[in-house]
């Protein structure tokens, strides 16, 4: 299971960033300097995020961070339960081994480890059962996120929690006019990639197509639904340069993804847009923003729970 938000920039996000979907081949080294970006820029979120998982488990003994790419919402989990043991779960032994390097820096290298495990079959016994664990735009990467919600259970301790962040809206960052072109670029882009996104999810192996109700998801893994609630990250225009470089990289991953599906017109647009000597471009117009939501969704284990019960 690797990443992040495969908003990896997976932006790891279906719909909330399937640009930044990337395929299996990918070489997660090179994108080490984007995912951990990416977290930098969304730290807000998952700060919220953590704050009302903390509500719900206020002293877990041990966190699995299931896709952690290089472990920066591990560090996140890391400062929320300061008493947390921390495990990042990813298929990536790159990035693993960054998230091994960021947790030191970051002064947890003595509460956290690492797994090398692929979802559904490759999660691990871990050396005790975990009381919470956390999956961010992992599932929709594998075939059966059915399996993959069940083996994710299967490591919770009774009473423990597993949050689920899928879904969402799709991310906005200019207006719908930008003074050239056909007005709603944003929108014909989320069309082309809601295709790419379901092309990508039937090629996976054992693809099973299922209604994407998460509750329902968590119900047929054991689970009690304890919860849904989205997550804003508003960054309204002036940018910093930091969020200005991330949207410049969310619209160069959109022009590789959707150049074959845009007519002529969009595809202008889109090289003005990432032209760095263009001033109605990105690198330097006013109105550029950052508006995501992200949607997290939580089951609880029955403390009454029994494997195969």
């Amino acid at each position: 299971m690797a990443h992040q938000h495969r908003h990896t920039n997976d932006h790891a996000q279906a719909p909330a960033g399937a640009h930044a979907h990337d395929h299996a081949d990918m070489d997660f080294a090179d994108m080490i300097p984007m995912l951990e970006g990416q977290a930098r820029l969304l730290a807000p979120l998952y700060a919220d995020a953590l704050a009302w998982l903390h509500r719900q488990q206020p002293e877990p003994g041990l966190i699995v961070d299931a896709g952690s790419g290089p472990g920066m919402i591990s560090g996140f989990f890391a400062d929320a339960f300061p008493e947390a043991r921390i495990v990042a779960a990813d298929s990536s032994a790159a990035l693993l081994e960054r998230a091994h390097e960021n947790a030191e820096r970051h002064g947890i290298a003595d509460r956290f480890s690492t797994v090398e495990a692929e979802l559904p079959d490759g999660i691990v016994e871990l050396e005790y059962p975990a009381d919470l664990v956390w999956s961010s735009r992992a599932v929709h990467h594998v075939g059966d996120q059915r399996a993959a919600l069940t083996a994710l259970a299967d490591v919770l301790a009774p009473g423990g929690t597993l949050a689920v962040l899928e879904g969402g809206l799709a991310e906005r960052n200019l207006p719908r006019d930008l003074g050239f072109g056909r007005p709603g670029l944003e929108a014909r882009l989320d069309v082309i990639e809601q295709t790419w996104f379901t092309e990508m999810r039937t090629s996976l192996p054992g693809h099973v197509r299922e209604t994407e109700d998460w509750p329902a998801l968590l119900t047929a893994a054991g689970l009690r639904p304890s919860g849904t609630r989205s997550f804003l990250l508003d960054l309204p225009a002036p940018l910093t340069d930091e969020a200005r470089a991330y949207v410049i990289d969310v619209f160069d991953r959109r022009r590789t993804r959707c150049a074959d599906g845009l007519d002529a017109e969009d595809r202008a647009t889109l090289d003005r847009l990432l032209d760095p000597d263009d001033k109605a471009g990105l690198h330097h117009r006013p109105d550029v923003f950052v508006l995501v939501a992200h949607t997290l969704y939580t089951g609880t284990k029955p403390n009454g729970w029994r494997a195969g019960g």
